[in-house]
């Protein structure tokens, strides 16, 4: 598993790129680009860039731990 550069939740941008998702969560691009597209994964598509609000995937990770991450 690949380890994220960043170390605390505050220093992700407000929208997080697939390149972004894909360090944050420690895996390939072409597994963040099967996230992306997954029913139920909060992207937000813009023209044809896909997009992450940081909020939703905090929550969304969070939902995936059953509710045992913290900050």
């Amino acid at each position: 598993m690949k380890q994220s550069k960043f170390k605390s939740y505050d220093e992700l941008p407000l929208f997080l790129n697939a390149k972004t998702v894909a360090q944050v969560l420690g895996i390939s691009l072409a597994g963040t680009y099967e996230l992306l597209h997954r029913e139920g994964f909060p992207v937000v598509k813009i023209g044809s860039r896909l997009v992450v609000p940081k909020e939703k995937f905090l929550a969304w990770v969070e939902e995936q731990a059953g509710g045992r991450c913290h900050e």
